[in-house]
């Protein structure tokens, strides 16, 4: 794919469009197939472009957003160490635990956690269960 910024003659409407090739830019253009969205022209030539270039502040932007991205990791790795340490795991029976907890006061000393779909969250939420959704990072080192 290849594009061009794109000028009508006419109305001096200046637009970008996508070709497959260079050649099939030149056959649409040979065929009178390229006009002007505004004025229906099809006195359309192609315009100088530069074309993107990589930069040093762009690699100071890509460095700035890593560490932005490794803080946020690193928070969320810090709070799923709390949630391990201070809840008890119910894996995928979050649901129905949380529904035991709540509608038959069975009593834990720890809170729960585990997953549930949407719909579940949704479900228990509506039935008066307060519920979060928190991120979680699975270990790749385990």
């Amino acid at each position: 794919m290849i594009k061009y910024k794109l000028k009508c003659k006419k109305c001096t409407l200046s637009f970008d469009s996508w070709f497959a090739t260079s050649q099939e830019y030149e056959k649409l253009k040979k065929k009178n197939y390229l006009s002007c969205h505004r004025c229906g022209s099809i006195k359309v030539e192609k315009t100088l472009m530069a074309p993107k270039l990589l930069n040093k502040s762009w690699r100071k932007n890509i460095n700035l957003e890593n560490q932005k991205y490794q803080k946020i990791n690193k928070k969320i790795r810090e709070y799923q160490k709390f949630v391990k340490k201070n809840f008890e795991y119910v894996g995928e029976n979050f649901a129905y635990e949380a529904r035991s907890i709540h509608y038959n006061n069975k009593k834990k000393d720890k809170g729960i956690y585990g997953t549930a779909s949407r719909e579940e969250i949704k479900d228990l939420k509506d039935e008066g269960i307060d519920t979060e959704i928190i991120p979680w990072i699975e270990n790749k080192n385990n």
